[in-house]
């Protein structure tokens, strides 16, 4: 989506590669940082419902739930956009989810509690370490940077492999999760 906008737009070059964090690294070259932030309220508010999930997210957490990991959601986004127009981010989020199926008995059958959404980075990470989680998978190192000892970090590299620290692990497709935790229990 955010490719598709950042097109759109004509902000980015048709050739950069169709991911979130190269469009943000691409238009934070360029000292379009409000630009960045104006499209993040489009795309998290009333363009999501044109998002599509990775392949293999579905099948992974559902096979991740039969074999008994306990799963949820911590994200970190305002209530509305910083700039552009108001919508409400949090809402725009669980009707995603919702859409994809996250909370039908077909789906994922979550419950709304297994959802978080923080202000603020800080809150994410503390809502990680309050709910006790054992692994964290984000496709932002800096978030992954903030975890504690005790959270295992994991990078969402769906470009491919990138460098990481020591410690780390990363997959660049969701069909692979299951077997890395396997390996990580």
């Amino acid at each position: 989506m955010f490719h598709r906008v950042a097109l759109e737009r004509g902000l980015i070059p048709a050739d950069l590669p169709a991911q979130k964090n190269c469009v943000r690294d691409y238009l934070r070259q360029q000292d379009l940082e409000d630009q960045w932030t104006q499209m993040q309220g489009e795309v998290y508010g009333v363009r999501i419902t044109e998002a599509e999930s990775f392949p293999g997210v579905l099948p992974s957490l559902q096979t991740l739930a039969q074999a008994g990991w306990s799963m949820g959601i911590v994200s970190h986004k305002t209530r509305t956009p910083y700039q552009g127009p108001v919508y409400d981010l949090h809402q725009s989020a669980r009707s995603w989810l919702t859409n994809q199926g996250f909370f039908s008995p077909e789906g994922l059958d979550w419950n709304r509690n297994q959802i978080f959404f923080e202000l603020t980075k800080e809150e994410k990470v503390k809502r990680i370490v309050e709910l006790g989680c054992s692994h964290y998978i984000d496709d932002l190192p800096e978030i992954l940077e903030m975890l504690p000892a005790t959270v295992q970090p994991i990078l969402f590299a769906p470009g491919g492999k990138v460098r990481v620290p020591e410690g780390w692990h990363q997959f660049h497709h969701w069909r692979d999760v299951p077997q890395l935790l396997v390996q990580l229990a």
